[in-house]
């Protein structure tokens, strides 16, 4: 009789426990929001930075392939392109890469002066740069309209 009862305390005492044990009390819930909540706020400036960064490393990289083909057509052809489109009519590109920071193909390319040659010949001048399109300022406080 005495074992009975002690096995059926022991199921009680062990089913309050568990019980118990089960959940979270508020305060620690409140402790773990908290740590994330603080994670979050380091960590989104931080993403944000990067984003911006990697837009400019890609900006250069398309900047300085562009300039290349430039120059890779006026000495093939011993003419400057007259636009970007010229470079895609000869093969150079397939197509205009997007400018990164407006997200279009949206290039201001700097025309070269028109220079006489000879007294009958004239080279009507083309494109000589190239530049991004946006007014905005970079991380390092220049416009990306002047790389």
């Amino acid at each position: 009789m005495e074992s009975l009862f002690h096995t059926r305390s022991r199921i009680a005492l062990q089913l309050r426990k568990s019980k118990a044990s089960r959940g979270f009390t508020l305060i620690e819930m409140l402790i773990v929001i908290s740590v994330i909540m603080i994670l979050v706020a380091v960590a989104i400036p931080a993403y944000r930075t990067s984003l911006v960064r990697a837009r400019e490393s890609v900006l250069r990289q398309n900047l300085f392939t562009l300039r290349s083909l430039i120059s890779q057509y006026t000495l093939d052809k011993q003419k400057a392109p007259q636009g970007l489109e010229d470079l895609i009519q000869g093969g150079y590109l397939k197509q205009l890469p997007n400018d990164p920071i407006t997200g279009k193909a949206d290039w201001t390319a700097d025309q070269e002066d028109q220079t006489i040659m000879s007294p009958d010949q004239t080279d009507a001048g083309g494109i000589d740069d190239v530049h991004s399109s946006s007014t905005a300022t970079s991380s390092d406080g220049s416009a990306y309209n002047t790389w």
